[in-house]
């Protein structure tokens, strides 16, 4: 395999870490430990799939050697071993090549999701707000934390807008194919005669950055606070809990009111700004790059229409790679993984091509 001489230096380094981890100097450095031990987990998966490789391929070393013995039942069972290692090795080999892959760094964060109704007035935003509901059983499947910074309500009861962020382990990897435009296709219950209308919604995840990687001056804020309005108790429309912040260099404005306490509402305000500031960078590196690193799904651009939901059919097709599920109310029930995992070996598979 072309890259034994690589997983060679990455098994050394593995080991090394894993002494490191059992010195009691780095044992009572919590920084240093905390370090040790996220580079010892990062390299763990790829390590422990090169032992099984190398075990994997002495055995069928093994039996390719008892293939030549003059005893015709050892033969027999040698070719049969041969016939069962194979097809397992290159399994190992390509799944060791994906984890060789380039890390995308944003994978580990956690994300900022923003849904907007679109095209199709009172439809787009009950849509809107079933496809939040779509998101928020995803990530509690994967035992994530989802908490709402901000929503408009339309007069049908649907969501204009909804703005919230989602912690946990691997956030960002799993739903950085989100972002575009997503349509759906179904009878309105407004509609009289049965005919099947289509509106839109915008997705954009973005990954959320910390204040390392954005920097805000606080002379570049604005920070205006406001009588929160909707549900919340007695502190609606009494205190001024509410909080929006203006980037005035970008003039981007960041709302918050789902929390009573002003200071909780900053917080979350100040997390969404730098997330939004980071996908600026992003999109500006991105550019900078050119046509030829854009994302193998998609740019990822709010305007690009990614997936149409047809309801009348029970189906779901992803346009960037063609494919079409006839599982629409599970994936509307926040099984999305047929749908992720699906796109995910897709971006895997064009980049081993590089």
């Amino acid at each position: 395999m072309e890259y034994t001489r690589q997983l060679d230096d990455l098994e050394k380094r593995f080991e090394a870490l894993t002494s490191q981890m059992a010195d009691p100097a780095v044992i009572n450095d919590p920084d240093a430990y905390r370090k040790t031990a996220k580079a010892h987990s990062e390299l763990e998966e790829v390590v422990t799939h090169y032992r099984q490789w190398k075990k994997l391929n002495q055995d069928l070393r093994d039996a390719r050697a008892m293939t030549a013995e003059s005893d015709a039942e050892l033969r027999q069972m040698a070719a049969d071993e041969v016939a069962r290692l194979e097809p397992e090795l290159a399994r190992l080999e390509q799944e060791l090549r994906i984890l060789l892959l380039p890390k995308d760094p944003n994978d580990e964060k956690n994300v900022v999701l923003e849904i907007r109704a679109g095209a199709g007035g009172d439809e787009a935003s009950l849509f809107a707000a079933e496809v939040f509901r779509m998101y928020s059983r995803f990530a509690e499947n994967h035992k994530w934390r989802v908490e709402v910074t901000s929503t408009s309500e339309s007069s049908a009861g649907g969501l204009k807008e909804v703005l919230a962020l989602v912690s946990g382990d691997k956030v960002y990897s799993k739903m950085k194919f989100e972002s575009g435009v997503h349509r759906v296709q179904r009878v309105p219950v407004t509609e009289q005669q049965g005919r099947v209308h289509t509106s839109t919604i915008t997705v954009a995840v973005m990954p959320e950055a910390d204040e390392v990687e954005i920097a805000i001056d606080p002379k570049d804020i604005r920070i205006d606070t406001f009588c929160s309005s909707g549900p919340g108790g007695q502190s609606v429309n009494t205190t001024y809990s509410a909080v929006r912040i203006t980037h005035l260099p970008t003039n981007m404005v960041v709302s918050c009111q789902d929390e009573k306490s002003q200071i909780k509402n900053r917080a979350k305000a100040m997390r969404v700004l730098r997330s939004r500031l980071y996908e600026m960078e992003l999109e500006k590196q991105q550019a900078a790059i050119g046509a030829e690193r854009r994302s193998m799904v998609g740019t990822g651009d709010r305007s690009e229409k990614i997936r149409t939901y047809n309801f009348p059919q029970n189906r779901v097709t992803d346009h960037r790679i063609g494919l079409t599920l006839h599982q629409l109310d599970a994936v509307m029930d926040g099984r999305l993984e047929p749908l992720i995992d699906a796109l995910t070996a897709n971006a895997q598979a064009e980049l081993l091509k590089q």
